[in-house]
């Protein structure tokens, strides 16, 4: 049994890594941390042998927590900052865990858990190299739980203030994420962002409809989402 503390203070990476976790139960989570100040107080009371840690934290960075630390547990940095990957490996993390990361891309960070320090140089190298990784699902409210959809199944995305409504073909959930946020963690090949309202899955376009100089795009669901005229450029990727 190796004991683990996860250190992030966005509540759904942390969901998501608990959740990645199951498949691990070797891996014991003891505790969670939503800032770098508790971080130092339960890694150094608890003695971890594997930290999940975020960088850019309340009250402490990642790299100072690092600085308080009594014993120096695994690292397995979890942050959406990828210019931290080289100063990472320079205090022997074990990898560098990019958001928004795949369940893939997790199972392989738990398998470095036991590469040799002296092969961490290349390894900072390759992972700076990496294609950018998109989530197969995503995080939701849903009957006041968090629940995970498949990407596969959003119709479109739109704004609700500092939140996003997610439209699928079943049900309408409520994402923690704004609707930029939302556009930065998706794929790009297949999520199109046509307003500063609106992302719709490429995939699920029904029809687009012309009038005048701009476009209505009718989803499979049969909901019409507005272009507007600053992302007309974008709807060419949709049409021949």
């Amino acid at each position: 049994m190796k004991k683990v503390i996860i250190a992030d203070d966005e509540k759904a990476g942390r969901v998501l890594i608990k959740e990645y976790l199951e498949d691990y139960p070797e891996l014991v989570l003891i505790s969670e941390v939503n800032n770098g100040v508790d971080a130092i107080t339960e890694i150094n009371k608890f003695k971890p042998d594997l930290v999940f840690l975020d960088i850019q934290m309340p009250g402490k960075t990642g790299f100072e927590v690092l600085k308080h630390l009594e014993e120096i547990p695994k690292i397995i940095f979890s942050t959406a900052y990828d210019e931290y990957a080289l100063k990472a490996f320079e205090v022997h993390a074990v990898d560098y865990l990019l958001k928004p990361y795949t369940k893939d891309r997790f199972n392989l960070a738990v398998e470095r858990l036991n590469t040799e320090n002296d092969k961490l140089g290349s390894l900072a190298q390759s992972i700076l190299m990496e294609e950018p990784s998109y989530p197969h699902r995503v995080l939701v409210n849903h009957n006041k739980k968090l629940i995970t959809i498949k990407c596969e199944d959003i119709i479109w995305i739109e704004a609700y203030g500092d939140y996003s409504k997610i439209h699928t073909e079943s049900q309408v959930y409520l994402s923690n994420y704004g609707i930029t946020d939302l556009e930065e963690k998706l794929n790009p090949k297949l999520f199109l962002r046509v307003h500063r309202s609106s992302i719709i899955n490429m995939e699920k376009v029904k029809e687009l409809n012309k009038y005048g100089k701009s476009y209505d795009v009718t989803m499979e669901n049969g909901q019409i989402v507005r272009v507007s005229r600053g992302y007309m450029e974008a709807i060419k990727r949709i049409t021949l």
